[in-house]
């Protein structure tokens, strides 16, 4: 099975769920740094259709501006356009297989997927 992991080293979420990913009899995992090398709009929009949550559901709050800015009350257009600039807006870890897309916090929620 493949794995595609948008992982942010310096998260314990992130490094946690990129373990199980790792151990896992399989599992191919693909790690894309997001804060390098950030997803496009169109990817976002995706991936967040793809777990059935929002782009506000996906945004993170702690250590951004994202409050202040009105982003976790706004549209889905104004959400994906604000990560499109900064993606440290972007929750992490999204994991995404052929089983489908999650937010993985708590890492656990990996599961649903492999």
């Amino acid at each position: 099975m493949k794995a595609t992991i948008w992982h942010n080293p310096k998260c314990g979420t992130s490094r946690n769920t990129l373990a199980i990913l790792e151990e896992r009899e399989g599992v191919d995992v693909t790690v894309v740094e997001y804060l390098k090398h950030p997803p496009s709009r169109e990817k976002l929009a995706q991936l967040y259709n793809d777990a059935g949550i929002t782009p506000a559901a996906g945004l993170r709050l702690r250590g951004t501006d994202a409050e202040e800015r009105g982003l976790p009350s706004a549209d889905d257009d104004t959400v994906l356009d604000a990560m499109v600039q900064d993606p440290n807006l972007i929750e992490r870890p999204l994991v995404e297989t052929g089983k489908g897309v999650r937010l993985c916090r708590p890492k656990e929620v990996v599961e649903e997927i492999l």
